[in-house]
């Protein structure tokens, strides 16, 4: 039987890293109302439940006035600014949404979130639950056991790092996940104001512990220590304990919860959409709540007679409509028409009716990630929603830039716009073919990175977002990155053809919804006129390259290490013998 998912959030760490995560382009609606705390913190929790989908979650929040650790000690956490306004003014706002979704809010009187967080993953049945601690705050690791784990947000990232037991004894270099309240209680913790032993850092904590296994057995055996480390550990006895106990996330506190008053509820949908509105959260209402499948598209008539005669070497998919609402659509369950197209009559007709098209979506397969060293497998193209084209490219250079060439009216034709997912790829990719491209662009890795920073933004994850629709993933193609993966040429063509021409088709859907978005946003000008065109700006740099004076580099290198030699024979002045400044 698998365990459920009992996930609990620090809210604080989490509010403070969404605020900060816009601070040089902060979210303020037309009120004048700064709401990037806000959207960050929805965007997150929204990750969370889309991802990991818990069956039980919580909030926890810090309260308001002093906790015990404030009344042992004055100066805890002293050292930090002053909250931000604007954060003061979103925590009510979060705690409203958090209502709205029936996530229960947490909080306790005279304790830390984090100490009601600790007493509930102990209480939480381990042969029942998974547990599973968001923060970025690493005394957590004190927690951490079998069933227990930090879900970690990456810094700069919308990725999560997953810690248990066994990489948290690993990251902090201890024997056993609680040795991490020992570390903090010797080498203090600047983030919370915990002094520590003055002049112990982490490697001289780490090795301490190493040899005497906590805090207590150190000092009962200081005689042990030699020269000016004893001295530091002895004179400052005290002080290490009371660290260790500022440091101890508390398991005991007294609450009424029950884990079981943790489960997930169904959102308040009405509750959900006026807060939205009120905040200006238009793209979070799109997400959050239109959660329609993805409506079946009949199979299109091929266009006009562009291919008639050629029904029998056309490879067409045709599949069942979508699947029962609230579930995922895949290419099995939706209809569609992608066409392999190899021949030089099918890829001229083709173009001509890409150049007929005001607007075309288009794909490069490569045989690499590195589109300067990659030669071009195929070519994809889709201008009507659930049909798509795909061209095989040819390995032998000539034909291939023969088979190129004969879309360069379509790719050098300034009056198309072309949309792709990330554009820059694909325009470099087709340089080493002497194409050109031209025309406006419509990038949807940009477009939902203006509108969503804070989440992913690659074409799997928008289709599940947007479209309820699982892509076909490379892996499924080629195999796990490793010396063992497959170059795109190694697959059979049908199958590249299936999954390159539902990248054109899922781009194209995406570029649809994505232009609406763009436009309630009013980043009309923002994204048209000066994102999209500094695509090719971005190109052309990287198609040039920088020259390097290498002769300079190598002067700059000779004077560095004469600069480093200097500084390091003044270290070991200072310290009165030799020793390995680099250890």
């Amino acid at each position: 039987m698998s365990k459920q998912k009992l996930f609990l959030l620090d809210a604080y760490a989490l509010i403070y890293r969404a605020y900060y995560a816009f601070i040089k382009n902060p979210r303020v609606n037309s009120k004048g109302q700064n709401t990037s705390a806000i959207f960050g913190f929805v965007n997150t929790l929204e990750e969370v439940l889309k991802k990991e989908n818990p069956s039980y979650i919580a909030v926890a929040f810090d309260p308001p006035g002093p906790t015990f650790r404030h009344t042992e000690f004055e100066a805890y956490k002293a050292q930090r600014e002053a909250t931000p306004e604007d954060i003061k003014a979103s925590v009510p706002l979060i705690k409203k949404i958090l209502e709205a979704y029936n996530i229960p809010v947490l909080e306790k009187e005279g304790f830390e979130a984090d100490d009601v967080i600790g007493t509930l993953a102990k209480k939480a049945d381990k042969d029942k639950f998974d547990v599973y601690m968001m923060t970025p705050d690493k005394d957590y690791g004190q927690l951490t056991e079998q069933h227990v784990f930090i879900y970690k947000p990456k810094y700069g990232s919308n990725e999560f790092e997953i810690l248990d037991d066994k990489k948290v004894m690993e990251k902090y270099r201890v024997s056993h996940p609680s040795q991490v309240i020992d570390l903090l209680g010797l080498m203090g913790d600047t983030s919370d104001n915990i002094p520590g032993c003055p002049g112990v850092g982490p490697k001289t904590a780490e090795k301490l512990l190493e040899e005497f296994g906590s805090v207590e057995n150190l000092l009962e055996n200081s005689d042990k220590l030699k020269g000016t480390l004893r001295t530091k550990i002895e004179e400052n006895k005290e002080q290490i304990l009371f660290s260790k106990f500022l440091a101890t996330i508390r398991t005991d506190v007294p609450i009424e919860t029950s884990i079981e008053s943790l489960k997930r509820k169904e959102l308040n949908e009405t509750a959900i959409k006026e807060i939205f509105e009120e905040l200006e959260f238009r793209t979070l209402i799109n997400r959050v709540l239109k959660i329609e499948p993805q409506k079946p598209i009949g199979k299109q008539p091929v266009q006009g007679d562009l291919f008639s005669g050629f029904s029998d070497v056309l490879e067409e998919v045709k599949t069942a409509p979508v699947e029962l609402p609230g579930s995922f659509s895949d290419i099995h369950s939706t209809r569609h028409t992608y066409k392999l197209l190899e021949t030089e009559q099918e890829l001229t007709e083709l173009n001509q009716q890409l150049c007929a098209q005001q607007s075309v979506c288009f794909d490069t397969e490569t045989t690499g990630i590195d589109p300067l060293l990659s030669d071009l497998v195929g070519l994809s193209f889709a201008y009507t929603e659930g049909e798509a084209f795909y061209v095989p490219i040819s390995e032998n250079r000539e034909e291939a830039q023969k088979q190129v060439d004969i879309f360069r009216p379509f790719f050098e034709n300034d009056r198309i716009e072309k949309i792709g997912q990330n554009l820059k790829y694909d325009i470099l990719s087709l340089r080493h073919y002497g194409i050109s491209v031209k025309g406006k662009l419509f990038d949807t890795m940009i477009a939902h990175y203006l509108l969503n920073p804070e989440l992913r933004h690659g074409m799997d994850y928008m289709a599940e977002t947007y479209l309820k629709y699982k892509t076909i993933h490379i892996e499924e193609l080629i195999g796990p990155k490793g010396k063992n993966q497959k170059s795109m040429r190694d697959v059979d063509k049908q199958v590249v053809c299936d999954y390159a021409a539902e990248d054109a088709d899922i781009t194209l859907k995406l570029k649809n919804m994505l232009e609406e978005e763009i436009r309630q946003n009013n980043f009309d000008y923002l994204f048209y006129e000066v994102e999209s065109p500094l695509v090719y700006v971005l190109a052309d740099m990287e198609w040039t390259g920088v020259r390097l004076d290498l002769d300079a580099l190598a002067q700059l290198s000779e004077e560095f290490t004469a600069e480093l030699q200097q500084v390091e024979a003044e270290i070991i002045a200072m310290a009165g013998e030799e020793f390995n400044v680099n250890s």
